[in-house]
This record gives C-alpha cells, structure tokens and sequence, in this order.
C-alpha cells in the first residue's frame, strides 16, 4: 500500500438529526426519510439503500408527517401548517400549500393514492384530492387527533386521539364509532392515554399502539376490544403494517422493535391469531417511526440511525443481503479541502467551520502516532444568514475561495491570509440563475468555478483577483429537468463529468464548451467519480460496489475496466453495505486509485491482478519473513485498511500525505438528550 503520514482528524463536531417519519413504496422499492431538522432524504433499496436524493431542512418545517401518494409523488406536512409536494427529478419543492389550519399532526394517502387525510391542529380532519383542492370536512373534534389510516377499501377512517379511537364514514363524515381506550398501565390508571399510531386491517380490525405501553385490537364493526397485549414500560410511538397483512412492526420509546405475525392457531388449524414473535433493540433512544417493506423491518429515531432488519423467512438466498444494516452518515460530501494551505472546510446545517491542520517536526516508524508541534486552528466560523440549511458547499485548492448555496441563495467569498490572519469578503451581486446550487467544484488551479443548478444547468465562472464572470451555461436535453448530483473536473481543466439522478454521466469538454460524450448508462446510481491526471481516465464507483474506469479522450472503457467486469470483483468487495463517497489518484503512481468509503480505504493497483473469491481480500500481504518472490506472487491489486471509521473524508494533501476525518459514533450518542432511565437487575 506504501506508506504514508495521515493527519487523523476527529473534531469535526458533526451531528446528524434525528429521524421523524419513514414511508415506504411498494411500487418503487424507495424510503422516504424526514428529519428533526425538516430534510428529507430517499432511499432507493433496490440499489443497496443508497440515499440517492436528499431535499435540505428549513428552521420552521418541523416535518409530522410524510406520505408517498398516486404516481409515485412524495408529500410531508408539518407544524408550520404547509403541506408541500418534492420534485423528485429537480430535487426541489414542487410547491408548498399553507392549509391555513394550523399545525398539520398527521397525514395519510388513499388506498388509490389519488387523495390526503390531514389532521390540522386540534380542530378538525379534512379530505383533500392530491392536487390540494379542500373536499370535505370530516370531523370536527374536541380533541387532537395524533394518527390517521385508512382501510383497503377506501370507506372507512381510524383516528387515533387522546383517551379514545374514532372510526369515520368516508360518505357522509359521521363518526361510526369511537372505542375507549384502557388508562390502566401496569395496574396504575394514568390521568391520560395517547394513541400514538393506528393502522386498519381489510378484515375491519383496528390496530392501536399507545402511551401506556400497549398494542391493542379492536373490531371496527363492533366497536370493541379484542385483544390487548402490554409490550412496555413506555410509550409505543408508531406502527406499520405489511402489505400482505400478515405482520406488523411497532416502536417504543425504550428503543426496542417488536414484530407481531399472523400464524395459525395450532399446526392444522385454518385459525390465525396474532402473536408477538421478535423483539429487537437497535437503537440506544426512542423509535419515532417504522415501516415494513416485503423483507425487511425499518426503523428510525432519535439516536439518528437508520436501521434495515431483515426477514430472514422473506430473503430468498441466504447471503450478506440477509444482514442488519444501520444507516448513519449521509451519502454526500460534507467535507472539501484545499491541498495548497492544508485547509479543511467542514460543513454543517446552518454553519461552516474553517480548520488549519496541525504539523510536526517528529519522526517515526509506521504505526507511530507522531506529537503535534502545532495544534489545528479554528480559523473561521461562517454563519448562514436565514432559516435554510446549506445544500452544498466547497472551498478552492489553493484555499482563496468558498462557496455555498442554500435553497434560495448563493454565496461566493473571497479569503485573504496576512500570517496567522485571516479575512473574508463576500463577492456581491451574485447573477440570477446562481440562485441555487445543488453541487459546487472548483478547477485544480482555483480559476474556475462549476455550479450544478436545481434546473439541470451546468455553469461555468471565471475567477480572478476579487470578481468573477460567467463563462457558459451547459443546458439539460430539452424535454429534461434531471439535477446534477456530482460532479468531477480533470486536473487540467479540460473535461467536467455530471452525474445525475437517473444514474447517467454526462462528459463535457471545456475548451469547447460543448457536450463531448454520455458514458453508457448503467442501472444503478453513481455514488462517486473522478477524472485521473495524467490518462484523463473517468473512474465511476456505483451502489452495487461496481467500479468502471472510462476513457474519455477514447470514450470508451479501458482496457482494465474490461478485464474487471469480465473476472468480476471479489465477493467481500460487493457485500460491503456503504457506498464509495470519495476517489482520489496519487500524482506520481498512476496505476493507483484510491477511493473509500465509510468503514475501510482502499488502494487499488491496477499493475496487479485482481483477487479471486479464494483470495483473502483484507490481508493481501504475506509475513514479513516470505522472500520477495512470494510476495509478488501472492499480492493482489486490493489494499485495504479499516483502521479509520466511521471515516467521512480521505484524501491526499501530498505524495506522502492523507487526511483522514472520523466521526465515532460514541461522540454523537454523547451528545444526544438521555435516553429513557431503564431500571437494572441488582440496582
């Protein structure tokens, strides 16, 4: 692998939000994900639940609710009283609807999917179309109504609310029924009694989970009680239901997950009867929300994970697929640094931090960690102006500029060092169409900036002293709004690569200012890409752990990427559950790529043969006492370490260099409001 001096970096104070709610596609096979601080990502489980399209928070969108509905449109609601729609093509808001009634608790699509339930304030329930036209109102309550389902057939609504659970009648708005709920918890009657979550059954049963601990069911028809099972000493927050019916998943606020089945009575019976099977605990904090898709269960919560638990009576082959996952970090860059001035901008919701890396004079043998001789320095706090989160940001190699954009807003500074000194101006009258950014890179040599806008334009500025000027806009195919996800530019400045949300890469030659040629499309999302210096080489890294190398001046695949696909890629190598975020290339080895992920680094040696799945993957190397021959002949192209994780950046800064940034998990659960007090045996 060659050895290097790595700047291990840990005060990246990064926290990522809270989960609020998830909703599953069943046609799409995607999950929408909203969080405490109103972003909303999506998931494409189809492609190793890559996060494949992200729409950024907003101070006052406290998302409650989030629903897919008719042709696969996304649509939340929050305490800000606004129902929005997301363009999933643009990576915008569609539009954003203030339903003048308050705070919106909750909300549920239609069986068809052509129509919304929403719950405004404490007031009443409406029934909307999914063009946001007003239809009826349902109910006017007394009371707040927390949760919302409907059943199969489109007739019937369950509301869930304090003390009681309401069945409507779709037609005519009247309250069939309204079943009360048991105060009762562990023998103590409690002043009140939440129903958290509700879920209508095709069979009329009502399935209710509460704040006393309890999952219950109910016989709409009848109005009654029918079983009631005490699952907690905390509250049961959410519920969701298997599209067959056949199992239902719910989450406390103690952390656990329980899965409930539908199994027969006794082994010849044609009886069912529901039964709790499996608890699991995942999550150190409360379960806010959950979803159930064919195979696996999801889960979400305050301590910021996204956990996949498997079925594994519903996974087919037994193989790494059958794994738990946890979702963490996001699938995106938060991090940019500039090799020149050894700078490292650090992105958060509403802030940039400038930090200086540290230096030492000591030296040592591999494995050492050397005594700083000068600390790393804070050198900048930059604060958004506004209640939107920073989409993107980047900072220019030589450390000169930084760039950000919010939803509404662009920004362009200028930095000036004098010492241990540093200043920053704002570059002002920013043009119209740099209102938004959804991907900012700047040239190897900092004279050139390329912004991918929301509307599928690339656009290229021209810097120089304090001021800049717009050189070319690359427009979108007509007919085509498709956001540009990432983008990579040679170190020459010759050829710019965009990836967009349809998995495409499009290759653009500069000098030109025309497009030069599409790379052929493949069926999963790129999640990385960079343009070597010296071949001028594309290397692409894709969800399915698949890494293509393409000639651009050829436009073709090389040599080496024909021989990978041919042999194929290690079995360890494409059961790794977290994308590729990042390649880089060391100057003077060009055989070399280096690329990693969130929990291994990676050098592969394109001058070596690829590993078989007889080979150890992740100890190429034989003992040090094996004569030189053996070496070469047992040595593979794959040199991998583990030793940073969870790790959100890695990159040359020289030839002998790297920058590693860590983010443990232990530093984010320590930061995070206590967990509900659990007693233990013995205490």
């Amino acid at each position: 692998m060659g050895e290097f001096k790595v700047h291990r970096v840990r005060f990246f104070n990064y926290v990522p939000s809270g989960i609020r709610c998830v909703a599953y596609n069943n046609q799409s096979n995607r999950l929408a994900v909203s969080r405490t601080d109103g972003t909303v990502e999506v998931y494409n489980l189809s492609a190793n639940y890559f996060q494949e399209k992200f729409f950024p928070g907003h101070e006052s969108r406290a998302t409650e609710a989030l629903c897919w509905a008719e042709g696969q449109r996304l649509f939340s609601a929050g305490l800000n009283g606004e129902i929005m729609e997301y363009d999933l093509q643009a990576l915008n808001i569609k539009y954003a609807v203030d339903a003048f009634g308050g705070p919106i608790w909750s909300m549920a699509a239609s069986p068809s999917g052509s129509q919304l339930l929403v719950k405004f304030g404490d007031v009443e329930v409406f029934l909307l179309w999914y063009v946001l036209c007003f239809m009826i109102n349902l109910y006017n309550s007394q009371g707040r109504i927390l949760s919302l389902s409907w059943h199969p057939s489109g007739t019937y609504i369950a509301a869930g609310s304090i003390d009681y659970i309401s069945v409507f009648d779709v037609k005519s708005g009247i309250a069939v029924h309204k079943m009360i709920v048991d105060r009762q918890y562990m023998g103590v009657s409690k002043r009140k009694c939440i129903v958290w979550g509700v879920a209508f059954l095709s069979d009329g049963t009502v399935i209710s989970v509460d704040s006393a601990g309890k999952v219950q069911f109910w016989d709409s028809a009848t109005g009654t009680l029918v079983k009631s099972h005490l699952i907690a000493n905390a509250d049961v927050q959410s519920i969701a239901v298997a599209e067959q019916e056949d199992s239902f998943v719910v989450g406390t606020a103690e952390g656990t997950v329980f899965h409930f089945q539908l199994v027969p009575v006794t082994s010849n019976s044609s009886e069912k009867q529901w039964v709790r099977t499996k608890p699991f605990q995942h999550h150190t904090h409360d379960v806010r929300t959950v979803a159930h898709s064919p195979t696996a269960l999801i889960s979400g919560g305050t301590d910021t994970h996204l956990v996949i638990r498997p079925l594994m009576e519903k996974v087919e082959v037994k193989n790494y697929d059958a794994a738990l996952r946890k979702i963490t970090f996001p699938h995106r860059r938060l991090i940019s640094c500039s090799k020149k001035r050894q700078l490292l901008l650090f992105q958060f919701a509403h802030h940039l931090e400038l930090w200086r890396l540290g230096s030492t004079v000591a030296t040592g043998k591999n494995g050492d960690t050397l005594p700083l001789s000068k600390n790393a320095d804070h050198l900048l706090h930059l604060k958004t102006k506004g209640p939107e989160n920073i989409i993107c940001s980047c900072i220019s190699p030589c450390g000169s500029w930084i760039a950000y954009s919010t939803v509404s807003r662009f920004f362009l500074y200028r930095l000036n060092y004098e010492h241990d000194n540093i200043s920053l101006k704002r570059v002002s009258k920013m043009p119209p169409f740099l209102r938004s950014a959804l991907q900012i890179l700047f040239s190897e040599d900092s004279t050139k900036l390329f912004v991918a806008s929301n509307q599928g334009a690339l656009h290229i500025v021209q810097l120089s002293g304090g001021s800049f000027k717009h050189l070319h806009a690359f427009q979108p195919q007509s007919g085509t709004v498709e956001a540009m996800c990432l983008l990579a530019v040679s170190s020459d400045g010759n050829w710019l690569a965009a990836s967009g949300t349809s998995a495409g890469v499009h290759v653009y030659n500069v000098k030109q200012l025309k497009l030069h040629c599409t790379v052929p499309a493949y069926n999963f999302p790129v999640t990385a890409m960079a343009i070597a210096p010296n071949t001028n080489n594309l290397v692409i890294a894709h969800s399915d752990q698949q890494v293509f190398e393409y000639s651009i001046p050829d436009k073709q695949y090389t040599d080496w990427s024909r021989t990978v696909q041919k042999q194929g890629f290690h079995h360890l190598w494409l059961q790794r559950d977290t994308p590729i975020t990042h390649i880089s290339f060391h100057p003077k080895r060009p055989m070399h790529i280096l690329l990693h992920d969130a929990y291994m680094f990676c050098i592969i040696d394109k001058s070596l043969p690829l590993p078989n799945d007889k080979t150890l993957l992740y100890n190429p190397f034989p003992p040090t006492n094996e004569s030189d021959v053996v070496r070469r002949r047992t040595a593979h192209a794959f040199k991998i370490s583990k030793i940073y994780k969870p790790l959100l950046f890695m990159d040359l800064l020289d030839e002998r260099t790297l920058v590693a940034v860590e983010r443990p998990l232990d530093d984010i659960i320590a930061q995070l409001p206590p967990p509900i007090k659990k007693k233990k045996f013995g205490t």
